[in-house]
């Protein structure tokens, strides 16, 4: 199935019913008077967050949607019917812009409605002009009319915990091993085109999910390579594996992970300040197991809690699954939110 994240749509809630202009005749009731009903209201636009959708494909070929309108006011006092509200379904994540300023409208994280046109009011019908001084009154209101704007859906995933690494660094061999997940495994280079998320569970009933992200490269804050597009992705993570294969020298497995330190600042600083594990992977093909000590302890150096593995031989995983879920936890209740477990 194809994976849209980006797309524009243009939304339109109705417009508001007109009042009537009637007069009462009826056979035996002299001076009726006036019998106009009020217009009804036009249908509100809201976006809802759901699971049953987990991209914005549907959005790319209906790209129009409009609430419908009020119906017009009648005589004997009858109000028009408000037109039905339209509630846009969009995965969680969604973020809203208005495509002519950019400036954000709203953010779907949850299921609970968002509201972003209001529809157009009703008109007033003669009767409500009526007054001690205006017995009589023939005038009415036209409905108003409802808004109309181009938006931009942006979808970020929502995870708890995103792998970061180069082309062929074993991100979807790890988490077809550690979830149910199934992405497509191959040794060529980008063969996740798509995010994967997967559900773990860490501990009882204790889960996470975490999100593989598509190969990232050098340049790719720049739009080089497929990892551009959804470096987005990673921004609402709440912690980051990155992961380097050891099947090389070790300078050159320190510079792929200096490489994705400055691809992650260079989209958003507010990346390297998040928390962050290093996996070493591959360590079964490993060439020669005093590269992968020397490797584990030059980056340790800096600071990276470093967890070696094997997602093809299931070494090292337990331990690496384990920090993740009390790290997730930690992170939950500092945020004081329940997570995505």
């Amino acid at each position: 199935m194809q994976f849209v994240d980006y797309v524009k749509i243009n939304i339109r809630s109705g417009s508001g019913g007109n009042g009537c202009s009637s007069f009462r005749r009826e056979k035996f009731i002299p001076r009726g008077g006036p019998d106009g009903g009020n217009g009804g209201d036009g249908g509100d636009v809201y976006f809802l967050g759901t699971t049953r959708r987990t991209s914005l494909l549907d959005f790319h070929y209906h790209r129009h949607y409009r609430a419908p309108d009020g119906t017009g006011g009648k005589g004997k006092d009858m109000h028009g019917r408000s037109g039905e509200v339209l509630l846009i379904e969009v995965p969680f994540g969604t973020i809203v812009r208005d495509a002519e300023s950019g400036d954000v409208l709203l953010e779907v994280l949850d299921e609970t409605p968002l509201l972003c046109l209001r529809g157009g009011r009703g008109g007033r019908g003669n009767t409500t002009f009526k007054s001690s001084t205006n017995r009589t009154p023939e005038e009415c209101t036209p409905g108003e009319p409802g808004e109309e704007k181009w938006v931009e859906l942006e979808l970020k995933l929502m995870a708890d915990v995103g792998l970061v690494g180069f082309p062929n660094a074993g991100k979807s061999t790890l988490i077809s091993r550690i979830s149910k997940a199934r992405p497509k495994i191959a040794d060529y280079p980008f063969t996740t085109l798509t995010p994967q998320l997967g559900v773990v569970r860490a501990t009882g009933y204790e889960t996470f999910v975490v999100a593989d992200i598509p190969g990232i490269i050098k340049g790719a804050h720049e739009g080089h390579g497929l990892g551009h597009r959804f470096l987005r992705h990673i921004e609402r993570t709440a912690m980051l594996l990155l992961l380097l294969d050891c099947a090389q020298e070790p300078d050159e497995v320190v510079l792929q992970y200096e490489t994705l330190l400055d691809e992650l600042g260079l989209h958003e600083a507010a990346l390297l300040e998040k928390r962050r594990l290093v996996a070493i992977t591959k360590t079964d093909a490993s060439p020669d197991p005093e590269h992968l000590k020397d490797l584990v302890q030059r980056l340790e150096k800096r600071g990276e809690q470093v967890f070696p593995i094997s997602a093809v031989a299931g070494r090292g995983l337990d331990e690496l699954i384990a920090v993740l879920g009390r790290e997730v936890k930690r992170l939950r209740e500092e945020t004081g939110g329940g997570g995505t477990g």
